[in-house]
């Protein structure tokens, strides 16, 4: 039950909302070049959603502007403006509507785009489907949240054969043959039927636009799914003011260019896709993430932001300095990096390369953005996900529900944010004390106020009466050079209940062995966080958006 408001709670609202608009003024996005502008666009997002609307206010403002490059080549917002009421229209005649649920499973292109935008215009709930999910995940889902419309790239047609039969499917990415046109697709339907394909209904049906639908349709993200079937996760209307959480610490501007490498079925992607749109700005999509080709990207499109989860920023970094410098990244400002813990090493490798652009965003597909390290955050001290942003609210407390106040001390992490979620589609919600939502990580501030995450709550591993949480050695293992990366966890011991297990990839042609692990541990470390078992892997076993997946590690 919701508490009333006190008078300290609607003076903070006050400010934060006067905070907000200055954030907003600095991004560029107000004031408005003139009142009927400015009108217009609240009427768009009202009507479509944050996504739709700033992509028609973009279109009305410069039609030539170019608003989405991938593989197929480029854009403008107006072409993705009239594509998405030609989808929406087609869509329309076939009976989607009220009632429907339209689910998604595609990799980063135009095909996706324009599902997402034609979703808006419906008012139709749009699921985004994880590419990196199992067949039986896939099928739970679907049936969960009663999906009646599945769009998806045909190269994941073979995933789809548990998925009930009765939901109509369409086709939003083809492969090309040798001249770079699409080619046929495969026979994913019935015996002899083929699915209809985007592109194809686009190109035959008029492009004007439908009618306001009752409400903007909502996008449904899903939790990684790592320990049992993911849980949808609808994202909240998305207002002006809520955009200053992300701009408020992350300086992206008006009408610059963005490249995307995280997915946008996860929040990190989707959130920075919106906000890009917003601005009106230029975003790059690829399919499939190569690291080489998003420098080429950067380079090429003269990017000034650059969106990533930690392992393809691993993999950038790990290309080395001679091929790095190959291209010119000077545009970069920005290196925006969310979905896992960045570690204190790959924090530091990344900014002697590129400068003081890393931005460490800490938040989950329930809470959104919890807090945001700046550059300056990190020089002053590796690892931290900074403070909070402007409209957000983070708190500690310990296992009894008592807040924690002292620096160093550490706790359950709690936050309270406009774009937090209000309950899975299942029903179910997450802990909830004095209005701030359970991250499900535990974490400490320093004597300065910035956050760091010490791990999972459910990860923590109890050795001998003694409470270790594995991100603490796991980054102490990758700062050695012959250390790619490192995963610890807890297995059964007879004698202390649970004893620490260390994998480790070691890097290319370097020769590691337990004894030399263990002892680096012991010098730098408690006795009792000293891993008693070392295996070496090859990689570490990881999700679609990079998260281990510590379960498949015994």
């Amino acid at each position: 039950m919701r508490r009333p408001p006190t008078v300290a709670g609607l003076a903070n609202r006050v400010t934060d909302a006067a905070r907000s608009v200055e954030v907003l003024r600095r991004a560029g996005l107000v004031p408005f070049p003139r009142l009927d502008e400015g009108i217009r666009s609240l009427l768009a997002v009202r009507k479509f959603g944050a996504l739709a609307g700033a992509t028609q206010i973009a279109a009305h403002r410069d039609p030539d502007a170019t608003g989405l490059v991938d593989e197929r080549g480029p854009l403008t917002f107006k072409q993705l403006d009239l594509r998405s009421n030609a989808l929406a229209r087609a869509w329309s005649e076939r009976g989607v509507g009220a009632g429907s649920t339209i689910a998604v499973l595609s990799r980063d292109h135009r095909g996706l785009v324009t599902t997402m935008l034609a979703a808006g215009k419906l008012g139709v709930p749009l699921l985004l489907m994880n590419t990196g999910f199992a067949k039986p995940q896939l099928a739970d889902v679907a049936e969960r949240e009663n999906v009646n419309v599945l769009v998806h790239d045909e190269e994941f047609t073979g995933l789809l054969d548990a998925v009930r039969g009765d939901a109509e499917r369409y086709l939003s990415w083809i492969e090309t043959d040798l001249s770079g046109q699409p080619g046929q697709p495969g026979q994913p339907g019935q015996p002899g039927q083929r699915s209809p394909v985007l592109d194809e209904l686009i190109a035959s049906t008029d492009d004007r636009p439908l009618p306001a639908p009752a409400r903007p349709g909502a996008l449904v993200l899903l939790t990684s799914g790592t320990t049992g079937t993911p849980k949808g996760a609808p994202r909240p209307k998305i207002s002006a003011l809520d955009s200053a959480q992300f701009l408020d610490r992350v300086p992206l501007r008006v009408g610059e260019s963005t490249y995307l490498g995280a997915p946008l079925f996860h929040g990190t992607g989707l959130s920075q896709f919106i906000l890009s749109f917003a601005l009106g700005s230029k975003v790059v999509l690829r399919r499939k993430f190569d690291p080489e080709r998003t420098l080429r990207g950067i380079a090429e499109h003269r990017c000034t932001a650059l969106v990533l989860v930690p392992t393809m920023l691993q993999r950038i970094v790990d290309l080395g300095p001679d091929v790095i410098g190959r291209y010119d990244t000077s545009s970069l400002r920005i290196i925006f990096v969310a979905g896992s813990a960045l570690s204190p090493d790959l924090g530091n490798r990344a900014t002697a390369i590129f400068g003081d652009v890393v931005h460490n965003l800490y938040g989950s597909t329930e809470v959104a953005v919890a807090t945001v390290a700046t550059p300056e955050d990190w020089r002053k001290a590796p690892g931290t996900v900074g403070r909070a942003p402007v409209g957000c609210r983070v708190e500690l407390y310990d296992e009894a529900g008592r807040r924690i106040t002292e620096p160093y001390v550490t706790g359950r992490v709690f936050v309270g944010s406009g774009l937090s979620f209000e309950g899975y589609t299942d029903g179910r919600n997450k802990e909830v004390i004095d209005g701030l939502l359970a991250s499900g990580d535990v974490g400490h501030f320093d004597s300065d106020g910035l956050l760091f995450i010490d791990g999972r709550d459910d990860e923590m591993i109890v050795s001998g009466g003694e409470n270790v949480f594995p991100i603490e050695v796991e980054n102490l293992l990758v700062e050695r050079d012959d250390v790619i990366e490192a995963a610890v966890v807890g297995v059964a011991d007879d004698e202390f209940g649970q004893r620490l297990k260390a994998f480790v990839v070691p890097a290319p042609g370097r020769r590691l062995d337990a004894d030399t692990v263990r002892e680096y541990v012991k010098e730098n470390l408690a006795r009792y966080k000293v891993p008693r078992d070392v295996e070496f892997l090859d990689e570490l076993p990881r999700n679609a958006t990079g998260k281990v997946l510590r379960h498949e590690l015994s």
